[in-house]
């Protein structure tokens, strides 16, 4: 569907509907990245002027936008099941009108296999990895939908998508307390628990580099669960303390608390969010060089990248003689809610103003130095 170009698209306050999926609140009360990164975005938007009505699932909003309900009840009991999020997005799309809107931002997964029937322009943040059956599906997004990525590497994983824009993720970093010296406390895992996050390497990279790890993981999905049993907890012993489904508070001293934050993935992570908020901390990253990972950390500043996974011990001991302020300064110059909220705007602009070309790269979250 062809829209008109808003008369927003250049100046003045945009009206904005954000569609989340129907899963959790926001912010959510625990694990919940993809809802805690919209919740700041939404925040920051407000901030700026505009108009934000968000489309959610259950009672409870804890942003500054108006919300709209479009079930009762959060759906996360059937997390993984697509007809919950087609229903929602059904009712989404029901309830958006022309006359009250200037663009959606949608979020979920499903969402732009059906925004082209929409009333009102649609760009989606795409917050998986954009290859296999999601790249497949992604490939048949209805060409009046606009994409947008959150690095430069998951968008050139997969280049022929309509990509019109790319937006590192961000966080409020004054919500943070950072510490002033280095971490003296175990190396910290933080993930769900899956192959692609490989807490098992974690664990080998701190055994052999002589230091205690927390692992700290979202188990409560029935592969998570399999996976854990299978495969991490016969490798615990004395030496790893486990936490299970933090919140986040605890997530958060957990992040101040730690000598370092360990990045171990088996994948091309597209993001990575774990590794703002451990900075935002003043807690360095210790990672493999994968994905997004050096657009986020500023090896040898803020971190230590790793080509080999024989090099993470070497790279665990050597985090602590980074400065954790250089590693605050970081965030704040390149990932925060205000820079995000910036960038989308420029985003919506130029799409609603029929540009097909991306946003500039200097604008939107630009890799680390």
């Amino acid at each position: 569907m062809n829209h008109p170009s808003s008369d927003r698209s250049r100046e003045g306050p945009l009206r904005i509907a954000m569609v989340v999926p129907p899963w959790l609140s926001l912010p959510p009360p625990g694990y919940g990245g993809l809802e805690q990164l919209v919740a700041g975005l939404i925040d920051a938007l407000v901030a700026r002027g505009n108009a934000v009505t968000l489309f959610g699932a259950g009672r409870h909003n804890g942003t500054a936008a108006d919300f709209v309900s479009t079930v009762p009840e959060l759906q996360y009991d059937r997390l993984g099941e697509s007809l919950p999020e087609l229903a929602h997005l059904a009712r989404v799309n029901q309830l958006i009108t022309a006359d009250d809107f200037d663009v959606i931002h949608d979020h979920t997964t499903i969402g732009p296999m059906v925004a082209g029937r929409r009333a009102v322009p649609t760009v989606a943040t795409v917050h998986g990895n954009p290859v296999g059956e999601y790249g497949q599906v992604l490939s048949d997004t209805d060409r009046g939908v606009g994409l947008v990525a959150i690095s430069h590497a998951q968008r050139r994983a997969n280049p022929g998508l309509p990509w019109v824009g790319t937006v590192h993720n961000a966080l409020p970093p004054q919500e943070f307390t950072h510490k002033r010296t280095p971490g003296r406390g175990p190396v910290l895992w933080l993930a769900r628990f899956s192959p692609d996050k490989g807490p098992d390497l974690a664990i080998r990279a701190c055994r052999a580099a002589g230091l205690p790890l927390t692992l700290a993981g979202k188990c409560n999905e029935p592969a998570e669960r399999r996976y854990f049993e299978r495969v991490v907890e016969p490798m615990l012993d004395e030496d790893v303390t486990l936490v299970l489904n933090a919140d986040r508070e605890m997530t958060k001293q957990l992040l101040l608390d730690a000598r370092c934050l360990i990045m171990s993935i088996q994948w091309d992570e597209p993001f990575g969010m774990v590794m703002v908020e451990a900075m935002a901390t003043g807690t360095p990253v210790v990672a493999l060089r994968r994905g997004a990972v050096p657009e986020l950390v500023c090896d040898g500043v803020t971190g230590l990248l790793c080509d080999r996974e024989e090099d993470l011990p070497a790279a665990l001991r050597e985090s602590s003689r980074l400065d954790p302020a250089d590693c605050v300064a970081h965030v704040v110059e390149n990932f925060s809610v205000e820079r995000m909220a910036l960038g989308y705007e420029e985003v919506y602009r130029r799409f609603l103003a029929g540009s097909a070309q991306p946003v500039p790269r200097e604008r939107v979250g630009v890799a680390a130095r």
